[in-house]
């Protein structure tokens, strides 16, 4: 009998890593599920992984030997597993540097060190978003190409992934797949987790931000988590065929403008102005405004005036499955769903539970919890890499 291949999946807790287990399981491999504080793997519908369809493996990866008993290392680098993974990481924004430094950099040199030392191909999650602010049409051939990074998540992330290309130059034999904004399910629109682009969209249908500096003709891409995972998986058990080379697992590009029009045909919904940020001024916004702005906005102002388009063509060549063809009618999926559990269309008290959802620490963290009476010691988690929703 055919031995199953044995896969080791980091951040397996996360969005993306669990969709990720769950295919990996289903198609017969052995999984392991490398996990920071989560025993039980919960899917992006809310339901959890069948007792024995993998084994949880309690470990870190911001620790030496990922946090693992020696013996258990040892065992995994010394031909224990068949392909590593790599979905861990830090995804919220507004994290102080070393929080990023420690998962999202040195993190990833301790996976690579695993697959170095077993021989093991990696499957490394990393995010579109390595390309920076840069405009036009970004390759996935490409990596360096003197961009400016907009975060500290984007420069560690492009750091971790720069780390991965020394390595394959080193021996080791490695796929990239770089996601970009992580949402939910294509078909349902149904999502595990109310995050980053998420926050902002109730903050602009509410009307706590009504101005937004931003170019109209900027894009934003939106991916579902469904083909993230899919592609994932593909390029794991297809890895002869991947190795050595990127995946850009993205969607379908929409307009600030496409933005705007689909969220007027909500008429409960505020539609936010986007300004151009040569005439943007903070000082002119209400205080409770700027309060917003300046806790939550800043983080993901630069989003709103790239105008990048994302090249994926291996993808396709790789992958049967496509993207959503049409943006806006994936927008509309995204928001009915909000709407249907009650995230949209029930405006929030107050910015405590707006801040508090972003569970994220930053410079100015103190002064708007002192604004708004929220706390600033939130914390942060280790999940799963999705790009900027990752």
């Amino acid at each position: 009998m055919r031995r199953r291949p044995r896969v080791l999946v980091t951040g397996a807790a996360g969005l993306v890593g669990a969709e990720v287990t769950a295919r990996l399981a289903a198609a017969g491999h052995q999984v392991t599920a490398l996990v920071h504080n989560n025993s039980v793997l919960v899917r992006n519908d809310g339901t959890a992984l069948e007792t024995g369809a993998v084994t949880c493996l309690p470990g870190d990866v911001t620790e030496p030997r990922l946090g693992l008993p020696e013996a258990e290392y040892r065992a995994l680098a010394a031909g224990g597993l068949d392909r590593i993974v790599h979905c861990a990481a830090v995804t919220d924004f507004g994290l102080p540097d070393e929080v990023y430094q420690a998962v999202n950099v040195d993190g990833t040199a301790r996976v690579l060190e695993l697959a170095r030392a077993g021989g093991v191909p990696l499957v490394h999650v990393g995010t579109a978003y390595v390309c920076g602010e840069r405009d036009g049409l970004i390759r996935e051939t490409e990596l360096d190409e003197g961009q400016r990074l907009a975060n500290a998540y984007e420069d560690s992330k492009f750091r971790a992934e720069t780390l991965v290309h020394k390595a394959q130059a080193d021996g080791v034999r490695a796929a990239i797949v770089r996601p970009s904004i992580v949402v939910g399910d294509e078909r349902t629109g149904v999502v595990r987790d109310y995050k980053n682009i998420y926050v902002v969209l109730k903050l602009a249908t509410e009307g706590k931000v009504r101005s937004i500096p931003g170019q109209y003709e900027a894009r934003l891409d939106l991916v579902p988590v469904d083909y993230v995972a899919d592609i994932i998986t593909e390029v794991t058990q297809r890895f002869e065929e991947a190795a050595g080379r990127t995946f850009h697992a993205v969607g379908a590009p929409l307009t600030l403008r496409d933005f705007s029009d689909v969220m007027a045909e909500y008429p409960p919904f505020h539609v936010p102005r986007f300004i151009p940020p040569t005439s943007f001024d903070t000082q002119r916004l209400p205080r409770r405004e700027r309060v917003y702005y300046e806790r939550v906005m800043t983080l993901y102002e630069s989003y709103f005036r790239r105008r990048m388009r994302f090249d994926d063509s291996h993808t396709a060549g790789l992958v049967t499955r496509r993207p959503p063809g049409d943006g806006q009618d994936f927008l509309r999926t995204l928001i009915d769903n909000c709407l249907e559990t009650g995230y949209l269309g029930v405006p929030m008290a107050d910015a405590t539970e707006v801040l508090a959802r972003l569970n994220i620490t930053g410079p100015n963290a103190t002064a708007a919890a002192h604004a708004t009476g929220a706390p600033h010691g939130t914390g942060s988690t280790v999940s799963d890499a999705n790009g900027v929703g990752r």
